[in-house]
């Protein structure tokens, strides 16, 4: 019997070390706006952004005129207060006195920072990390894990539709691919 519970013990632990299956951004978008996106027409990258400018607002904010596919704050219900491990690229917004990033947005393609159009806010997530990442590279990834919530978020950067209080955060490494 005492066995029995030892090896119980050790299956439990090493699924406790498990890594979260990943999520797919697209998870995050409800079918109608994945269907509105593959439908929308090739997007023209001439703006004052894509020069290097950027108006008041800061890189992330939607500019008028594009699909309404693109505004899209369209959640999906399924995802609220579930566990995730989440791949994509860093835009800080604040750091710890150390340098680390303490709060970011994840984008799912790198550049979206400075390039436009930028995702729809449903493809946006403001991740919540107090322990802090370093990040040497935003064009590096990075795997985030942690519990998403469906909530609305204003920022003079970017608005986005999720939220992430996450647990663990860190560089994605050639092993992982």
């Amino acid at each position: 019997m005492r066995r029995f519970a030892f090896i119980t013990l050790l299956l439990l632990s090493g699924l406790a070390q498990a890594e979260v299956p990943e999520t797919d951004w697209l998870e995050l978008m409800p079918p109608s706006d994945q269907q509105a996106l593959e439908a929308m027409p090739e997007i023209d990258h001439d703006s004052p952004e894509a020069m290097g400018t950027f108006d008041s607002k800061g890189g992330l904010k939607q500019s008028k005129g594009l699909p309404a596919v693109m505004y899209s704050t369209k959640t999906v219900a399924a995802m609220n207060g579930k566990n995730i491990r989440l791949g994509g690229y860093p835009v800080p917004l604040e750091t710890d006195a150390k340098g680390n990033a303490t709060l970011f947005f994840l984008v799912p393609y790198p550049g979206a920072c400075i390039h436009v159009p930028p995702p729809p806010p449903n493809q946006l997530v403001l991740v919540r990390y107090p322990k802090g990442v370093k990040l040497d590279d935003i064009y590096v990834p990075l795997w985030v894990t942690g519990t998403l919530k469906i909530e609305k978020v204003n920022n003079d950067l970017a608005d986005a539709a999720y939220a992430m209080d996450a647990s663990k955060a860190r560089v994605v490494v050639e092993s992982d691919l």
